[in-house]
């Protein structure tokens, strides 16, 4: 791909040609006019011929695909700069693997006041356990070090992290030689990002916000809270968003309120909504999510941190203030808590009130036919990450371990929340999952469960449109004139119409069908590489050497 300028000025002209420009607009357009950081035009290559002598550049796409921008709609922006600058235990293959990238990492950063880690999962380890608190003080040798598991719910920690948060001994979730969880967990992760200095996290802020533009994510949904950061790093992170040229950030605060005064406060903060991370539950993996029936692999139901009467309060603050309420909520029992508190909200303020509202369920992993219909109704957004089935799903996947077979293939059920009407907006939860548009697309197209699999394009269309319909915007995430210019071009193979169901041909070419192609993502095929992303006009990535 050929430029005259490495950046794009929102007031510039920009003319891309040469190439496929996936647009309802035009299913067969080559070509686009960005002007004022808006698309001002689509269409096909004869035609771009009457722009070309009035625009201020042209960018040949040699061949190349453009489509609106990624919107992540769920990301731990902090957290996840950090798994990319610090101690990564995703590869961990063992127990002993994990530990000794815990050495490695002390002997070669001297200095460090605490060591942050990410990324263990002792289910996919042959010793099926975490490190043991002694094991991780050898390993340590006496730094204080903070090691959450891949789902964030749950972590392994060193005896002088402990001695760093006074009386946590005493606090709920606090286990002498296993995963703290709950209260304690809180705890001891706010002392260890608490050591973490105003440099280091904007670093890491930049760092998630650079990779993100790399993939071709023009915005992302920071879902932080009081449980999670804390303020500073929330407004930080939104200030470095507004000042320097990259992907957007749209910040949730996830705090509960009950009143205007609480509504304002959010709006101080400069957050979308108090909405997010609000927890209702834990996590599966970490026999946190709250369930109807108990685990499979464990004598209880979970933990329950919200009931219905506190989920309605919240939702009908949130409404009568025009803010976004959202939560948290993987197990059943706690799905039902949500759909329970937003139903006696909507009897109190009408059920326009809250459809209008847009409030929002995070992860939302195991549904009924019943909480399905239910989120349609009150027009709930299904805020999920695909990739969590790529990773756990499956007969042998961490959900069967935990739930049984027949539970764990209800889970994620994007085919019938599709069919019922709700919106659907995809994310990563990084750093639970990575950073990975085309793959996250990839997962719910190849679901494990055959019957939740859903089309290429409504995927595409979730992790693109979906993610601002999620923040209340119906105009944007789509290349159509009128529409902010945000896209990304791609190299890529042929493109295809790809269908969810083995009974139909998975692709098609034919130019009848009327239907702008996407790329072909059968597993096993390579994924789109990210040439150039553009954010209302403004290039915040090029790829080197193109």
């Amino acid at each position: 791909m050929t430029e005259s300028t490495a950046l794009q000025s929102d007031h510039r002209t920009v003319l891309l040609r040469g190439g496929d420009v996936h647009s309802p607009a035009d299913p067969f357009a080559t070509a686009m006019v960005v002007e004022r950081g808006h698309v001002a035009w689509v269409g096909s290559e004869g035609a771009a011929d009457a722009f070309a002598s009035g625009v201020d550049e042209v960018i040949d796409l040699e061949g190349s695909l453009v489509t609106p921008a990624f919107t992540d709609s769920h990301v731990h922006t902090t957290s996840t700069g950090l798994a990319l600058t610090g101690l990564d235990l995703s590869g961990a293959r063992t127990l002993t693997d994990a530990l000794g990238l815990v050495r490695a990492y002390v002997n070669s950063h001297p200095g460090e006041r605490v060591v942050l880690g990410h990324g263990w999962d002792a289910t996919r380890w042959p010793e099926q356990r975490p490190p043991s608190r002694a094991e991780l003080d050898a390993a340590a040798a006496g730094l204080p070090v903070y090691l959450p598991r891949v789902d964030v719910h749950s972590a392994v920690v060193t005896t002088a992290l402990l001695d760093l948060v006074p009386g946590v001994t005493a606090l709920t979730g606090y286990h002498p030689d296993a995963p703290l969880t709950g209260a304690a967990h809180h705890a001891v992760r706010a002392a260890a990002h608490g050591a973490v200095t105003p440099q280091q996290r904007a670093e890491a802020q930049r760092a998630a916000l650079a990779q993100a533009a790399s993939l071709g994510i023009g915005t992302v949904h920071e879902c932080a809270g009081p449980d999670i950061s804390d303020e500073e790093d929330f407004t930080a992170l939104l200030k470095i968003a507004a000042e320097q040229s990259g992907p957007r950030v749209f910040g949730y605060w996830a705090e509960r309120i009950e009143d205007a005064k609480g509504a304002a406060r959010i709006r101080e903060l400069g957050a979308a909504g108090a909405a997010g991370d609000l927890f209702v539950d834990g996590s599966l993996g970490s026999h946190t999510a709250f369930l109807h029936e108990p685990y499979a692999d464990a004598p209880h139901t979970g933990t329950a941190h919200l009931d219905a009467a506190q989920i309605a309060a919240h939702v009908t603050a949130c409404t009568e203030a025009g803010l976004q309420a959202g939560f948290h909520a993987i197990g059943d029992a706690a799905v039902s808590a949500v759909v329970a508190g937003v139903r006696a909200a909507s009897e109190t303020l009408g059920l326009a009130r809250i459809r209008a509202a847009r409030h929002r369920v995070e992860h939302a992993e195991m549904l009924t036919p019943e909480t399905i219909a239910a989120f349609a109704e009150l027009g709930l957004t299904a805020s999920v990450q695909p990739a969590f089935d790529a990773a756990w799903g499956g007969p042998d996947g961490m959900y069967a371990g935990r739930l049984g077979a027949e539970r764990a293939g209800t889970l994620n059920p994007y085919a019938a929340l599709l069919r019922a009407g709700v919106p659907l907006a995809f994310g990563s939860d990084s750093p639970v999952t990575p950073l990975d548009p085309w793959g996250t697309v990839r997962a719910a197209a190849f679901h494990r469960t055959p019957e939740h699999r859903i089309s290429v394009r409504a995927g595409f269309t979730a992790h693109t449109r979906g993610g601002w319909r999620a923040v209340g915007r119906d105009d944007a995430g789509v290349l159509v004139p009128g529409a902010p210019a945000d896209y990304a071009v791609w190299r890529t193979g042929e493109l295809v119409v790809q269908a969810p169901d083995d009974r139909v041909s998975r692709w098609s070419t034919d130019p009848r069908s009327g239907t702008p192609g996407l790329p072909d993502l059968t597993p096993g095929s390579e994924l789109p590489v990210c040439l150039r992303t553009v954010v209302f006009g403004q290039t915040v990535y090029v790829r080197p050497n193109e």
